[in-house]
Order: structure tokens, then C-alpha cells, then sequence
């Protein structure tokens, strides 16, 4: 299983309808909008917060 970025659902990526590419990797979303947030601003998810 894959975790989507932006809600942190589980994602079976066997099953996926919603993926992107982003910087040589692929990642799996649970829905339209979670790819879409994601496509707008990919590096938001990726923020570390101390």
C-alpha cells in the first residue's frame, strides 16, 4: 500500500486511478482532488516540521 500525500489515506496502487510523477517518483491519491491539490503545489506535502 501507498500513502496519498495530501490526506495520508492508504492507497493500493494496483487499483489506483489517480497518480502523478513528481521528481522520479510515483504517487497515489485517493481521489480527484487530492491529485489535484497535489499537482498545484507538490512541495507543500513535503514540508518536515520540527
Amino acid at each position: 500500500m501507498e500513502i496519498d500525500p495530501v490526506c495520508k489515506m492508504e492507497v493500493d496502487p494496483a487499483v489506483a486511478q489517480f497518480k502523478s510523477e513528481y521528481k522520479g517518483k510515483t504517487y497515489y491519491f485517493c481521489s480527484p482532488g487530492c491529485k489535484a491539490a497535489f499537482d498545484k503545489e507538490p512541495e507543500k506535502y513535503f514540508q518536515v516540521t520540527a
